[in-house]
């Protein structure tokens, strides 16, 4: 039994800016100060900043007693940061800087007069902070949408998170409504390796693991991918959810892990297969 390691598998730089940010700050043992909802979307680390000292706020209308928020890497909406500001919180940005430049493109196609489209998922934070750059009349979809009556002139942003193929899908769509489009793509590229390393390697194994949070956008297109690909795939948060019958028979088994996944949590999952049966292939992925 091997184990093939996904080389990117793990926090992408926008997560690990925001995640040293918060850390250098419970370090230094700062009362008051907090993040706006979970930093990321995992868990493990949330508790692990609970118990340095630093938690979420999860309802923002109580602003009392707080000093200073940490935004998430999502973003927020430019509505919130004002109403923050306004309270006299200290703001300390962790936007991941890749959804920064998303938000910079949607304010300029609104403001150069293009009816904003957004590719992405509709409840999901960073799309909820690009909505509030895009204009009144901006439009979320996605791959599946049925569009509505749009403008002739379209700007289409993406959510960082997803797959390309999602893009070239609502670009041909969007073809037979507007006579001009003008697309940024805003997918982080992190996000792409990530996908077609997965790709490569759910090719050749027996079973697939996907680590990180259940809430996880990014994670979750992993773990769809693995799906679409025929191969046993089990979405896990710990190495503690493994069950040895899931790796019975194996004789390669294969692991991935999303943006928000710290690499203790990727080691902990590689020596719980391996107390169960398996020998690890170091990071290989060719």
């Amino acid at each position: 039994m091997e184990i093939i390691v996904a080389k990117t598998a793990g926090f992408c730089f926008g997560v690990k800016r925001a995640i040293d940010i918060a850390f250098k700050l419970a370090n230094g043992k700062n009362d008051g100060i907090y993040t706006l909802g979970p930093i990321i979307h995992n868990p493990q680390v949330v508790d692990e900043l609970k118990r340095r000292g630093i938690f979420p706020l999860e309802n923002p209308d109580n602003l009392k007693k707080i000093k200073s928020l940490i935004i998430r890497t999502h973003g927020i909406p430019l509505e919130l940061s004002e109403k923050i500001e306004s309270a006299g919180c200290e703001i300390i940005d962790a936007t991941c800087p890749f959804v920064k430049k998303a938000q910079y493109y949607a304010k300029l196609l609104k403001e150069e007069g293009y009816q904003v489209i957004i590719l992405g998922e509709k409840n999901h934070p960073e799309v909820q902070s690009l909505l509030s750059y895009a204009g009144n009349d901006a439009v979320v979809v996605s791959a599946k949408t049925v569009l509505p009556k749009l403008k002739k002139k379209i700007g289409i942003v993406v959510q960082t998170t997803q797959p390309v193929e999602n893009l070239k899908k609502v670009i041909s769509d969007i073809l037979s409504h507007a006579k001009e489009i003008k697309v940024y793509n805003t997918i982080c590229s992190s996000t792409a390796q990530r996908l077609k390393e997965t790709g490569r390697i759910a090719k050749k194994v027996n079973v697939m693991f996907v680590v990180g949070g259940k809430n996880s956008a990014n994670t979750t297109q992993l773990a769809l991918l693995c799906k679409s690909l025929g191969v046993p795939i089990y979405h896990i948060e710990t190495a503690s959810e493994i069950k040895k019958k899931w790796i019975e028979g194996a004789e390669y088994i294969g692991i991935t892990a999303g943006a928000s996944t710290p690499d203790w949590i990727i080691k902990d999952v590689e020596k719980r297969i391996r107390n169960i049966g398996g020998s690890q292939v170091g990071g290989n992925s060719k």
